[in-house]
């Protein structure tokens, strides 16, 4: 209610760590938590208590050795999650593959073979009228249409999402919303 000139904190972090996402949410969904080395875990966002402001939190999943949290999706049934990998690979699976898990557990292969796709940069949750964008630590960017991806199972190799030069890795992916699509999402978040 009173806005401070260098804000307010919103989580407590411990040195070394950082913030990866944030999501909206009204209290009764379910979430999806992958990280770089290709493992993803599902639970109810209900089995994360409640807690104060500048609370460090709660885990959400156990990392392996040298592994990381990249992102977390509100898992929707009717979508499918998009997953993306530095070398240019990836691929679209059925959210209802990623079965649910205790929080805080290890979690489901995501994606396989990290050597020939590389680590996990982006993961998103898209469906057939979803466009993508993708870029690359050298400024390259494509604009994909979520359909011209290939939809196959969790534990997979993936397919080709982008090409690249020598050197080059795809940085991030980003869902690209049409005009109803916005206010759609505008409409949705409100009701929240």
């Amino acid at each position: 209610s009173r806005q401070r000139r260098g804000g307010i904190i919103g989580i407590g972090l411990e040195p070394g760590d950082d913030l990866v996402d944030v999501l909206r949410t009204d209290g009764n969904k379910n979430v999806i938590i992958a990280t770089a080395l290709g493992k993803a875990v599902r639970f109810h966002e209900k089995d994360v208590r409640p807690m104060g402001r500048a609370a460090k939190g709660v885990r959400g999943i156990t990392l392996q050795p040298g592994d990381e949290v990249i992102g977390m999706v509100v898992a929707d049934e009717s979508k499918s999650l998009l997953t993306v990998c530095g070398n240019g690979f990836g691929k679209r699976s059925p959210v209802n593959e990623y079965r649910f898990t205790n929080r805080g557990g290890k979690g489901v292969t995501n994606i396989k073979d990290l050597d020939r796709n590389g680590k996990v940069v982006a993961i998103k949750v898209v469906d057939d009228d979803t466009e993508i964008m993708f870029i690359s630590q050298h400024g390259i960017v494509i604009r994909v249409k979520a359909t011209d991806i290939s939809v196959i199972g969790r534990a997979t190799k993936g397919v080709r999402l982008m090409r690249l030069r020598e050197g080059d890795k795809v940085v991030d992916a980003a869902r690209i919303l049409q005009q109803k699509q916005h206010e759609k999402e505008i409409e949705k978040a409100g009701k929240e």
